[in-house]
């Protein structure tokens, strides 16, 4: 985890921003991965790696604001 904490938080929002949108046109691929998710058509082994390589910056992007929300929470007390 503290290799998640060393991350700057400007990095993971450009990373989201870059990876989880990228290609903007015709539709970003997340948006993309997670409608066939929700249809049930995410079923070969690329369309799950895309799934998760976009989607990588967001997941540590919640787990580093859940971390600064929890660590300042403890400062506070």
């Amino acid at each position: 985890m503290k290799f998640i904490d060393n991350i700057p938080l400007g990095i993971l929002l450009v990373l989201c921003i870059i990876l989880g949108l990228a290609p903007f046109v015709p539709e970003p691929h997340l948006v993309e991965k997670i409608r066939m998710l929700s249809e049930g058509k995410l079923n070969k082994a690329i369309d799950i790696f895309d799934l998760l390589y976009h989607g990588a910056p967001f997941i540590l992007l919640v787990i580093k604001l859940f971390r600064l929300k929890k660590k300042r929470l403890l400062n506070e007390e």
